[in-house]
């Protein structure tokens, strides 16, 4: 009696085993999938073609602004061209101004200089003797000679407003062909930026999407290279067992690694990031 009691028991608590082992284990929320980081999840190939693709994509980006970047350029030094000329005339106007002025300075003391000989000759009329008249004559040939000279500072301020008059009207003349020449390039420059200005901004679009395969760390890194590069160049293309950046042959070792593509491999001796021509391929395609 005391043994059956024992085993239903004994299978009673069996029951409540199995029952138990029959509910879900509770989940851990460590273990529950979280969203992937930006370029995680991502194959190495797949991280080189939109390295690839992102590299294709702002060298066209380059492109367009090169051509427009030129005529701002040009725009801008015909614009200081343009200011130098403004100024070069301002100063030849004020220097044409004072070569005026001191002409009517030298006529004007001509003028008082032969009120003097007159009065000089004058009184050299009613002298009475011969050291009041050498005085007299002494003073109208110093006269004289204050004449002689304010004419002959006449005569070169004449010269050099001639001078001016010339340097001004060749300055006006060019001053005018350079503000033609500001108006063109200025309405280029604004046709350009039409023309340029959506294809731009959907290259730009593009890039940031196609940036959105790369991890951070990774991209950081893209755009380092592309910073120190001549050209802009970060990821280059393998052409004749050479970096498609600096042309320096790539060992056959390599060569195999980068066909492989378990690992991204920058070029040993600019930095460049490589790929083969299979990625070359996927990217035109």
């Amino acid at each position: 009696m005391a043994k059956t009691t024992k085993d239903k028991k004994s299978s009673s608590k069996t029951s409540k085993k199995t029952k138990a082992e029959s509910k879900p284990a509770a989940v851990d929320k460590k273990d529950i999938p979280q969203k992937t980081e930006k370029g995680t999840g991502v194959s190495i190939e797949q991280k080189l073609i939109a390295l690839y693709n992102l590299q294709q994509i702002e060298t066209q980006v380059d492109k367009i602004r090169i051509v427009r970047g030129e005529l701002p350029l040009e725009v801008q030094d015909l614009e200081d061209e343009i200011a130098g000329l403004q100024t070069r005339i301002s100063n030849y106007e004020a220097e044409t101004e004072n070569m005026k002025k001191q002409i009517k300075e030298k006529e004007m003391a001509i003028k008082d200089s032969d009120a003097l000989i007159k009065k000089y000759e004058e009184q050299q009329k009613n002298v009475r003797n011969n050291r009041e008249y050498d005085s007299l004559s002494k003073e109208i040939e110093f006269q004289t000679l204050e004449i002689q000279l304010a004419e002959k500072r006449i005569n070169e301020y004449t010269d050099k407003l001639e001078k001016l008059k010339e340097s001004v009207k060749q300055a006006e003349e060019n001053l005018k062909e350079r503000q033609q020449d500001l108006e063109a390039k200025k309405n280029e420059l604004t046709e350009i930026v039409a023309e340029t200005k959506k294809e731009e901004e959907a290259m730009v679009k593009k890039s940031q999407e196609n940036q959105k395969y790369i991890e951070d760390r990774l991209l950081a890194a893209y755009k380092r290279i592309r910073e120190n590069a001549r050209n802009g160049l970060a990821v280059v293309q393998i052409e004749r067992d050479a970096c498609g950046g600096c042309f320096n042959k790539i060992p056959p070792q390599h060569q195999l690694d980068i066909r492989m593509h378990k690992k991204i491999i920058v070029c040993e001796y600019c930095g460049r990031i490589l790929v083969d021509e299979a990625i070359g391929e996927a990217v035109n395609n």
